[in-house]
């Protein structure tokens, strides 16, 4: 995958992605694992995990499937790295190749189920990628895809020492949307996807939004995907905002502070986008 493709591959090989896979995991699987019913699907399946990362969803899907075999494809041997590694228990059954999304080296109709998350808002061209894992479903095979949407967080306004207002919904909108819409990618896709789902040619879409708050979700958990934004994402924010770099860690501390502060509540919704190819 070229650099122009990939433009986000400092911040997803940083530490602090390894972090953020792991609370993201933490916060959102125990809703989101429900909806891999909807599929019906048992048995000797191929399974196909795009932008596996770290693993932490791979070997869940093993968990849940297990008599899949299931491939976790990235394009940072980094993070393949770290998933092979805390893979061994699971043997064959999970095989971790480095890959590019938009030139997947599969044959035609392959995989009983395509997962792909927290990936789209992080390429340009996402339905180029679409267009690739249509090509390797098998016919009648399901697509499970997590896109992030940063219009969907929601945060207190915060009243700050000096007695300006901090508005997180702007933050959202004019550091993070702005970001990503600089190097070319949609920072609300996750509202998008239906439609793209739709102009594929699947059918039976669904959308499910996994809330993660500060009720259904320990405070420390969402509050450690935040720091880790933080760490991994505030040079980049402020390049693209003109702003500073201590100016964009203060807003996300004070949206962390707020988070782990009780009896302050937050929310990201987060959308999960189902579809199946046609038979």
């Amino acid at each position: 995958m070229s650099a122009d493709r990939n433009p986000q591959a400092e911040q997803m090989g940083d530490e602090s992605m390894a972090r953020n896979l792991a609370h993201q995991a933490e916060a959102i699987w125990p809703q989101e694992a429900p909806l891999f019913d909807r599929y019906g699907l048992s048995g000797p399946l191929r399974i196909l995990d795009l932008g596996c990362g770290t693993g932490e969803i791979t070997r869940r899907l093993a968990q849940r499937y297990p008599q899949a075999t299931i491939d976790g494809i990235d394009i940072l041997e980094g993070n393949l790295a770290l998933a092979r590694r805390d893979s061994t228990g699971f043997g064959e059954r999970i095989r971790y190749e480095q890959g590019d999304a938009f030139a997947l080296q599969y044959a035609d109709a392959t995989f009983d189920l395509v997962v792909c998350r927290h990936m789209s808002q992080a390429v340009p061209d996402f339905p180029l990628v679409l267009a690739e894992i249509t090509r390797v479903l098998k016919p009648g095979g399901w697509l499970h895809l997590l896109s992030e949407d940063y219009g969907m967080l929601h945060m207190p306004v915060i009243e700050r020492a000096d007695g300006s207002r901090f508005d997180p919904d702007r933050f959202w909108n004019e550091n993070a949307i702005a970001y990503l819409g600089s190097i070319g990618c949609d920072g609300r896709i996750g509202r998008h996807s239906p439609a793209l789902l739709a102009s594929a040619g699947y059918g039976g879409i669904a959308l499910d939004f996994i809330t993660v708050d500060t009720l259904r979700v320990p405070r420390d958990t969402f509050a450690g995907i935040m720091l880790a934004w933080r760490d991994g994402y505030s040079a980049v924010l402020a390049e693209a905002s003109g702003r500073t770099v201590p100016e964009v860690s203060a807003d996300f501390d004070a949206i962390i502070a707020s988070i782990t502060t009780p009896p302050n509540y937050a929310v990201w919704h987060v959308p999960v986008v189902s579809g199946r190819k046609a038979a």
